[in-house]
């Protein structure tokens, strides 16, 4: 199968590809994102290529706000316009008084998105107001805004249920949205009850009735959101949300990856800069491992099972053709073909992030072998709890370990401990105490933390300072644990992610044990061995 979409690699400029996963995907139960991690994401998704990142509704909580003045000065976008939400003025109270509007206005957002509702009964015992104040409101706030110098679109809240109740008053929440100056009217199914014929019906409908450009919002209480968000660009839309990964509250929103996949290779309408859809495995379980969320194994397209195979006729024919049991190349989307019963089984994946990380493993004489013995190792380690979707450092370090036949040792471990003393009313604190050899000398150091993972970094980063004073620049700055079998209670194997900066790039390692202690010193050690490396350091002898 060849790697090229069914059409022309150029973008079309027409189509816009909007995000909200920082802000309607943070409402999924059970899903916390820090301002740290939102910029984090922010970056993976202009990565991705989209076209908007909705960042949050600034002024109506601190970390929205937050996150828009640090994204002023932290957050350089290559690709992607970064959008503020935000709802239409309070009834009686002009646009340029209100202070939420006054929040969109100077969050520093190029784009401003409203949502605005489009459904009589919500204005009515929602906002508790009238049809005709609702819709001043709408004019009032988005001619508001333009004359401010922001784009403005529109998000039609409740759409869907709004035009079957009244068509009217529907398409004139959109008219008033376009006359004002709204460039986009998204029709929200708010709800997520629609069914692709009928959005498909409304949206051309719409169309023909407003001549202004139609965007699409889906949920997917029905299962639908994808198909749902597919129809309403067969029928015209040209703006089309959605979160990574599906986040969002209820049964979540449109997988916008699937959208994305569906439009570029089943329907040959690129709508993201060329070769960035091959990064959509890689950035999805990223952002999965940032929200903390457990990426789905059989998530369409990016899952890890996605084009996974077992033994038995589909194996023997994956043999013979791939695309007998595929319904696409896997490497358009970043992901890898695995047989999971089979020496096969993961070697493409392995050889290309090799590559990716400067390790030609299949031009070298013992290739076959190595990549073989390589794939075996991690699968074996990915059995045991491991990962390294996120944690590409301990991968590298692997990979170091099988090509040269050692890993990289800048330091011996004699011993390390932790104790942690607490009494009542007092705040617990703890003591790691590191014995080790580096730089031809024994050091012993003692550090403390307000928890036993911060006082081993500092102890582990003090002793090797005596011999590498570079690691002085090295700094913890995001510590994430996962259950991993929950159901054997306090005695499952847990895995800790640790990322690690030295103020110009940042790295991820893994460490895994039943003791998570014993799991975040693993990953503390790759970590420092890792940036040792990096900053060049020859490893002692």
């Amino acid at each position: 199968m060849s790697l090229t979409p069914p059409t022309t690699p150029s973008t079309d400029p027409a189509f816009q590809v909007y995000d909200t996963t920082l802000r309607d995907g943070a409402q999924q139960e059970g899903l916390n994102l820090s301002v740290a991690d939102k910029l984090s994401i922010a970056r993976q998704l202009d990565g991705l290529g989209v076209g908007f990142i909705e960042g949050g509704w600034p002024g109506a909580n601190p970390k929205d706000t937050e996150f828009f003045r640090r994204a002023c000065t932290e957050l350089e976008l290559g690709s992607a316009t970064l959008a503020a939400f935000g709802a239409t003025r309070r009834p009686g109270v002009a646009a340029a008084d209100d202070p939420q509007v006054a929040a969109l206005r100077d969050s520093g957002a190029a784009v401003v998105t409203l949502v605005a509702k489009s459904h009589d009964r919500h204005v009515e015992l929602a906002l508790r107001t009238t049809l005709d104040e609702n819709l001043e409101m709408v004019r009032d706030t988005v001619t508001h805004l333009r004359a401010e110098g922001q784009r403005v679109f529109l998000d039609a809240e409740h759409f869907f249920d709004g035009y079957r109740d009244n068509r009217d008053y529907a398409l004139e929440v959109l008219r008033t949205a376009s006359d004002a100056g709204a460039e986009v009217l998204a029709l929200c199914d708010t709800n997520g009850g629609m069914l692709p014929p009928w959005v498909g019906d409304v949206v051309a409908d719409v169309l023909s009735s407003t001549g202004a450009r139609v965007g699409i919002h889906c949920h997917n209480d029905t299962g639908c959101a994808v198909a749902n968000s597919l129809a309403a660009v067969e029928a015209g839309a040209t703006h089309v949300q959605g979160t990574l990964n599906g986040y969002g509250e209820r049964t979540g929103n449109a997988d916008l990856v699937s959208v994305i996949a569906n439009l570029e290779l089943k329907l040959g309408r690129p709508v993201l800069p060329e070769g960035r859809l091959r990064e959509a495995t890689r950035i999805a379980h990223a952002v999965a491992e940032v929200t903390n969320v457990p990426p789905a194994s059989r998530q369409p397209y990016v899952g890890t099972s996605a084009f996974a195979h077992k033994a038995g006729l589909h194996a023997s024919a994956i043999k013979v053709d791939p695309n007998l049991y595929q319904h696409m190349e896997p490497l358009l989307v970043g992901n890898d073909m695995r047989l999971l019963v089979s020496d096969m089984a993961g070697r493409a994946s392995i050889e290309l992030k090799g590559a990716e990380l400067g390790f030609d493993l299949a031009s070298r004489p013992d290739g076959k072998e190595l990549i073989t013995r390589i794939t075996n190792r991690v699968k074996d380690l990915e059995s045991s709890g491991y990962t390294f979707e996120a944690a590409d450092a301990s991968f590298e370090l692997l990979l170091v370990e099988e090509v040269e036949g050692a890993r990289p040792s800048y330091f011996e471990v004699e011993s390390w401990r932790v104790i942690t003393d607490s009494s009542p009313g007092a705040e617990a604190v703890s003591e790691a105490t590191i014995k080790l050899l580096a730089g031809g000398a024994r050091i012993v150091t003692t550090g403390e933390g307000n928890g036993p993972v911060n006082a081993l970094d500092q102890s582990l980063r003090e002793a090797i300072g005596q011999a590498y004073p570079e690691v002085a620049r090295f700094e913890l700055i995001d510590y994430k644990v996962r259950i991993l079998d929950q159901g054997h209670g306090t005695d499952a194997v847990t895995r800790v992610l640790i990322e690690t900066t030295d103020g110009k790039s940042t790295w991820v390692t893994v460490g895994v044990g039943h003791n998570v202690i014993e799991a975040s010193w693993g990953a503390l050690v790759d970590a420092v061995t890792y940036g040792l490396r990096r900053q060049g350091e020859q490893p002692a002898r």
